[in-house]
Order: C-alpha cells, then structure tokens, then sequence
C-alpha cells in the first residue's frame, strides 16, 4: 500500500512543471531554515554544488548562443539596428531605474534617525582596488580570448562572441561548418542546461534554507527601514517602468507576462546570479514568450552582464542612506550626478571583484560621504541582493520583448498584436 502511494506521488511530482518545483522548493527552503536555523547551514554544500554547475554551463553557454544568435539574424544591417536598440534600451531603463531609486530614497527617508552606534559592522569585510574607468573600459576587450573563456570573464567573453558572429556573417556560405559547429553547440548546451535544471528544485531549497537560517528575522533590525525602501523602489521599477513598457511597447499580454516569469523570479531569488539565471531566462523567453532563439540569444546574455535595473535603485538608494544618516545636504545636481555615476558603474559592475559592495565605496568615496555604513550593508547584503538580481533579470527580459515587437521577431502562434491592445 505505501509503494504504491509513493509510486503515485512519484508520478504526481513528475507531472509538475520546473517552475512549480522550483516554487516549492523555494517554499521549502524557507520552512526549513526558519524550523532548523543556523543548524540548516549543513546542506550548504546542496546549494554551493548547484551554484557551481549553473557557472559551469554559464560561460560556453553565453559564447555558443550569442556566436549563433548573430549569424542567425543573418544581416548585417538587422544586425546593426538590433545592437543599438539593445544598447539604448540597456542603458535608458537603467538611467530610469536609478531616477526612481533616489525619488523612493527621499520620500521614505531610510538613513533618518538611524543610530548605527546599534549596528554591529562587519568586523572583516574589507575593499578591493576599484579600477578606474578607463581600466574598466579597456577590460572588456579581450587580449586573449581563450584566457577569457577559461577565467569566466563574461564581458570579454560577449566582445569576441559579437566580433566572431559578425565575421562569420560577413564571410556568408564559406562558413557554413562554423555554423554547424555553433548551432550544434548551443544545442547541446541547451540540453546540459535542462540536466543541470532538473537538479534546481533540490538546490533552490537548500539556498533558502540556508540564507534563512543564517539570518532569520533579525534581519528586520536597525537596517530594516533601509531593506524595506530597497524593495520599494524595486518594486516601483516595476510598477512604473516595466508594465508601461509591456503595455505600450512591447504590447505584451500582463497576464501571459507574469504567469511564466515567476519561473524565473525563483531562480534569481535563490542564486542572485543574472548570469546564473541565464540559462532559464533564455528558456522562459523562448519557449513561454515565443521570443525567436536568435534574439534571446543575443539581448539576454549581453543584458545579464550590463543590464544592472536593481543594482542602480540600490546604489542610489545607498548614498541617500548614507547622506541621511550622516545629515549631508544632497542638492537636485549631486543627485542628477548620483543617477549618471550609478548608470556608469552598473554597467562596469560585473567585472570587478566584490560586486555590489565595492561599488558602493566607489561611489561614497566619490561623493565624499562617510563608508563605514558598508560593512554593516554587507553583512545583509544577500537579502537585498535578491531583490535587485530579480529585478536586473526582469529588466532583462521586458527589454527583449519591446525589441522583439517592434523587430517583429516572435514566433508564429505568439500572440497576435490586435489580441494584444
């Protein structure tokens, strides 16, 4: 009798969809960390192994998809607009979000009446070297390419990707075992994608329950004003930005929009990865948004390295924070200058040892303003993360779908646009 009602549930399970697993698992891992705690921090290495297979496919994933990506479209000319869409698209949200960042920081005042002498900082969080600009400029550009590829630089690895698929499109049928070889390749990597993904439910709850057990609700101490107006502004990003863009340019269904991007909200949740993501964010938009392979394959690697929506809400967020705290009077201009370094810095985010929290120095720094708050953001840091991975991925993906509609590249059973309005 227990076999066969195991042998029924089996069945059940198999029948759920990824994201449906992944949802309870991410549920799951939530009631474990609250019920074990710190003690849930033995399944660590669960998670810690599924993060490294998602890194593992993550780098010949970008380098077959976007080589493909761009011979597949084919012209040149396409090709050109596409990019410069991208680009402007990548760019213009980012400058928004960062504007919509500052706005919820001074309406809701997260820095005032903060006593930080409360807050214990992290006693050894340290910063690395920030590059200047122009290093940052100059290290997108690969010197060795293979060198790239094997050190997992995503930038570099996008620059000889874009340089390689246009030289295999200008070339024209002479490259056709290229091609093969890349169509080939991106196949097989789709598939090690779904292998690696059917581990996700398993992994997905054991990173909850251990960023839960770690932290808890404590989290909602002398730092939670500053959480709370973090995901406001994430919040708003969406609310304000995102659902004009899906309404009115890419003239997308909401309802069809938020019933498959959940699929992909889990994962960034868990993993705070937009690279570690990509490879769901690539399914959901192909498959669930009947997107064409060869535009996700080009906008959604190049936006998981340089579309960074969260990361400026919080940025800007961070240094009205800091000022407030502080009682430093930001004028209208520092803070039009605060939207225009956090767009900068986002873009050159990626590539820099320590992410988010060294940034924030670099910004502080910039602007004169006090650091030591940052050690104290760091030790919470994962717990925003995830709300500005989440919404970088979003960014990511609404971006598309507008470029999509306006380059009439959905596939034929999308949803018509008369059905759309």
């Amino acid at each position: 009798m227990q076999i066969h009602k195991f042998r029924r549930a089996n069945i059940g399970w198999k029948k759920l969809g990824l994201g449906t697993k992944v949802f309870i698992g991410f549920v799951v891992g939530i009631i474990l960390g609250l019920i074990f705690k710190e003690k849930i921090l033995l399944i660590k290495p669960v998670g810690d192994i599924f993060l490294t297979l998602i890194k593992m496919i993550v780098v010949p994933l970008i380098f077959f998809s976007i080589t493909s990506g761009i011979f597949s479209i084919g012209d040149v000319q396409k090709l050109k607009r596409i990019g410069t869409k991208t680009l402007l698209y990548y760019v213009i949200t980012t400058l928004l979000a960062g504007g919509i960042g500052i706005i919820v920081a001074n309406i809701f005042k997260p820095g005032e009446g903060l006593d930080i002498s409360s807050i214990k900082a992290s006693s050894d969080f340290q910063a690395s070297e920030i590059p200047t600009l122009s290093e940052t400029i100059l290290g997108i550009f690969p010197s060795n390419p293979v060198q790239a590829l094997a050190t997992g630089n995503l930038m570099q690895i996008i620059i000889f990707s874009l340089f390689l698929g246009i030289s295999i499109t200008l070339i024209g049928n002479k490259a056709e075992g290229l091609k093969k070889l890349f169509n080939e390749g991106t196949e097989a990597m789709y598939k090690m994608t779904a292998i690696v993904m059917a581990f996700s439910p398993i992994g997905v709850a054991a990173l909850m329950a251990c960023t839960i057990g770690e932290y808890g609700l404590k989290i909602f101490g002398p730092l939670g004003k500053f959480i709370l107006v973090d995901y406001v502004g994430l919040i708003s990003v969406i609310i304000i930005m995102y659902l004009f863009m899906l309404k009115f340019i890419a003239k997308f269904p909401l309802t069809k929009f938020f019933k498959s991007i959940g699929k992909i909200w889990v994962v960034t949740a868990s993993t705070t990865s937009s690279s570690g993501t990509l490879p769901v964010t690539i399914s959901v938009t192909k498959n669930d948004y009947k997107v064409k392979e060869e535009l996700a394959q080009f906008t959604l690697p190049i936006g998981a390295t340089m579309n960074m929506n969260g990361a400026v809400v919080y940025y800007s967020a961070a240094v009205i924070f800091v000022s407030q705290i502080y009682g430093v009077e930001m004028s209208i201009s520092q803070q039009f200058l605060v939207i225009l370094m956090t767009t900068l810095i986002s873009v050159g985010s990626p590539g820099i040892p320590g992410g988010g929290i060294v940034m924030t120095i670099m910004l502080l720094t910039t602007l004169g303003l006090p650091m030591e708050i940052v050690g104290m953001i760091a030790g919470i840091y994962r717990i925003i993360d995830m709300g500005h991975t989440t919404l970088n991925v979003t960014g990511d993906v609404v971006s598309t779908l507008c470029i999509a509609r306006s380059e009439n590249m959905y596939e034929e059973d999308s949803t018509p646009l008369k059905k759309v309005i």
